[in-house]
């Protein structure tokens, strides 16, 4: 994808009306444009191979091969496209399966088309983007009962986290942008940047995304990002 030509965007939903409602909307931004449709996971799989989108906006729930498998699938094949999943407000129970499987973040299905539209411009662009009506109940969802080895590593990690980067986690955590980060704590969107940045590093996560997911496996006390020794 270059900066002279629209993203392209695949949308896979096994539901015709809101197929169309979606492409309706993807196309009626000038630096977007329809690379095809896809009418469930397997259908997705080949479509992303035949048009080779920048960005495939993914429904879970779908005949054939789900949204996970699909995910998989075509994530697996190389660095493009991305995958943005669309869920219900109550938060389908397959998205941290999505996410784990390389999907680059999730939106509510019934989010404005500005929303929706500046989350795929966001994927396209190599960043995660999350539904904040959604990352309390995909953290409460995805609660263990007992910690792995992964989450005491986690934990553990969280430790060197400055007091400043613990205050920038636990909103990554509530999902909020960057941009809404700076606001909540008046600092500018490059210094969010910085510590989103330093956080990925200490946390040894590849996005925001793996920080709610990090943050959902029990490493998330909220005690733990309030201390301050």
């Amino acid at each position: 994808m270059t900066a002279d030509r629209p993203i392209r965007v695949l949308v896979a939903d096994d539901e015709q009306l809101l197929r169309e409602a979606l492409t309706r909307l993807v196309g009626a931004a000038s630096d977007l444009e329809i690379a095809g449709t896809a009418v469930d996971g397997a259908d997705a799989v080949s479509a992303a191979r035949r048009f080779a989108p920048d960005v495939v906006l993914m429904d879970i729930r779908m005949p054939r091969m789900d949204g996970i498998e699909a995910t998989r699938r075509i994530v697996s094949a190389g660095r493009l496209p991305r995958v943005l999943i669309l869920t219900t407000y109550d938060l389908d129970s397959y998205v941290y399966a999505a996410i784990s499987a390389g999907a680059s973040g999730f939106l509510l299905k019934d989010a404005p088309g500005e929303r929706l539209r500046d989350g795929i411009r966001v994927v396209a662009s190599g960043h995660a983007v999350l539904a904040p009506e959604a990352t309390a109940r995909m953290l409460e969802t995805f609660h263990p009962a007992m910690p792995t080895a992964e989450d005491r590593r986690l934990q553990a990690a969280l430790r060197y986290l400055s007091p400043r980067e613990r205050e920038v986690c636990e909103l990554v955590g509530q999902g909020l942008s960057n941009d809404d980060i700076a606001g909540r704590l008046r600092i500018s969107r490059y210094t969010v940047k910085a510590h989103v940045s330093s956080i990925l590093a200490k946390l040894e996560v590849p996005d925001r995304v793996h920080v709610v997911l990090a943050l959902g496996r029990g490493t998330y006390p909220g005690h733990l990002l309030r201390q301050r020794h």
